[in-house]
């Protein structure tokens, strides 16, 4: 199955292909993401997915439930075991309460 791509060109000018409808620029992405931290092992849209909702620390990752993490946009299941090891490594894990006050 072929399926077509279609070049795009973002407000940076940079030129990409893309077969989706998301309007993210690839290259924009990749500058952003983050040079160390646990932001800069997993996915860019892994990633935005946790920033959306604030989470940049693995403290306030820790509020939250894997379960909770999961219905997030973006996040997908190969997330969870990255996201898993680097809050043990701080001394933290996933909240096991489901709704947790934030």
């Amino acid at each position: 199955m072929n399926i077509k791509k279609n070049l795009r060109v973002c407000t940076k000018g940079h030129k990409y292909f893309k077969s989706s409808d998301c309007p993210v620029c690839p290259i924009c992405e990749n500058e952003q993401k983050p040079k160390d931290g646990f932001l800069s092992k997993i996915s860019n849209p892994a990633r935005r997915a946790l920033e959306r909702e604030d989470i940049k620390t693995l403290n306030k990752l820790s509020k939250y439930s894997k379960k909770e993490i999961l219905q997030l946009h973006g996040i997908g299941p190969s997330a969870i075991p990255i996201l898993r090891e680097e809050l043990n490594k701080a001394g933290f894990t996933f909240n096991k309460n489901y709704n947790y006050e934030k």
